[in-house]
């Protein structure tokens, strides 16, 4: 059996036990990490399996999305950004091919349409979101704005970052610096520095398992598709998913759609800012702000992924995917099977990483269905 490493507070040994099998079990996967804060303490630290340790760095793609959604939030909150004004009002250059009358708050619901470009992208260019965003400017959306919703899984984070630029004259990555990664001391950064390298290699290469190797052999995406477009599939080449986060320019560039680099406690702490009280400061998000971007804005179908989902304002309104969650739970999951979030009825933050995919696009892979419940429950018993 594979050993777990790590410290879980009394109350918190069942989570201990599930991780155990759960490492166990994905062993030949690689390793993994997860970390749970409760009311403001980090309750559960554990990591196990092939190449990682606690301080290891992972490519943890879209919790970034979370990061951006965190930093709209904050301005929002400040009356910095209105959720109902037309993007175009800040960003003329987006009134393209009709686009004039797309809002910000539907860019952060995933309703907008502009999910790609009709060439695709290259990869130099998927780690510059400026680029991302110079060329959605003039982009035709994919579906009528507002009639439906689709993941923006490669765009939404060069979409609203570039509102957040033409708002402010500040990136959506120096104000998640200054607000949020440096005053929290969070591990988990929008752009890694370079000295910090050591610990992404020291995890090995960020990989897929044989399952989804297999999977994507006997189930090819149609290259006309809207997830061929989401996802750069369409592209000549194709977007190799796994060498985005192995590559050196998407890790210092961190496009705030996939660019988030992380440990499992670094990010189940941001999480626990949002949660409640964290070293002494309040919840960085007031109830209201709270309540307006954990309000479900789409649900059903998704015109991307053909999935049922649904999605609040950036963030994803977790109790859909996790039953025992309350209505109040937000975050976001990662394409390598990852799920982070912050459940401020309960007062927890919690985030599961992992080195290997499980799959590319699904909402956090299955082993958090045992650990969400397990952790949700000793949460309750605890004192």
């Amino acid at each position: 059996m594979t050993d777990v490493h790590g410290t879980v507070e009394p109350g918190f040994e069942s989570v201990r036990k599930v991780f155990a099998g759960i490492v166990a079990d994905e062993a030949r996967d690689g390793g993994a990490q997860l970390a749970v804060h409760h009311r403001g303490r980090l309750v559960v630290d554990l990591w196990g399996g092939d190449g990682v340790d606690g301080d290891s760095l992972l490519g943890l793609y879209s919790s970034s999305k979370g990061a951006m959604a965190l930093v709209a939030a904050l301005l929002v909150q400040d009356g910095v950004l209105d959720l109902d004004r037309e993007v175009a009002s800040w960003w003329p250059e987006f009134a393209a091919e009709g686009k004039e009358e797309i809002t910000l708050r539907q860019l952060l619901a995933h309703r907008s349409g502009v999910i790609g470009t009709d060439g695709g992208f290259t990869l130099d260019e998927l780690a510059d979101d400026r680029a991302i965003a110079a060329r959605l400017a003039g982009q035709r959306p994919f579906w009528e704005p507002d009639t439906g919703h689709g993941y923006h899984a490669l765009v939404i984070g060069a979409l609203v970052g570039e509102v957040v630029l033409r708002a402010t004259g500040r990136t959506a990555r120096e104000l998640f610096e200054e607000r949020v990664r440096a005053p929290y001391a969070l591990d988990y950064y929008l752009g890694l520095p370079e000295e910090l390298e050591p610990r992404f290699r020291t995890a090995l290469p960020m990989l897929p398992t044989p399952a989804q190797q297999a999977l994507l052999a006997e189930n090819p995406i149609a290259p006309d598709s809207l997830l061929a477009v989401a996802f750069d599939l369409h592209a000549d080449p194709p977007l190799d998913i796994v060498a985005y986060a192995n590559a050196r320019a998407v890790r210092a560039e961190a496009p705030l759609s996939g660019g988030g680099i992380g440990t499992a406690r670094g990010l189940s702490r941001m999480y626990a800012a949002i949660a409640g009280e964290l070293d002494g400061r309040p919840p960085l998000l007031t109830s209201d702000t709270l309540a307006e971007f954990a309000r479900i804005h789409s649900r059903g179908t998704d015109l991307v992924t053909g999935e049922e989902n649904a999605f609040g304002l950036g963030f994803v309104p977790l109790a859909t995917r996790h039953p025992s969650l309350s209505a109040a739970a937000i975050g976001h999951s990662g394409a390598p099977g990852s799920q982070s979030f912050a459940d401020p009825a309960t007062g927890l933050a919690y985030s599961y990483t992992r080195r290997r995919f499980g799959f590319m696009s699904g909402p956090g892979a299955p082993e958090n269905d045992r650990l969400v419940p397990a952790v949700v429950e000793a949460a309750a018993k605890a004192v």
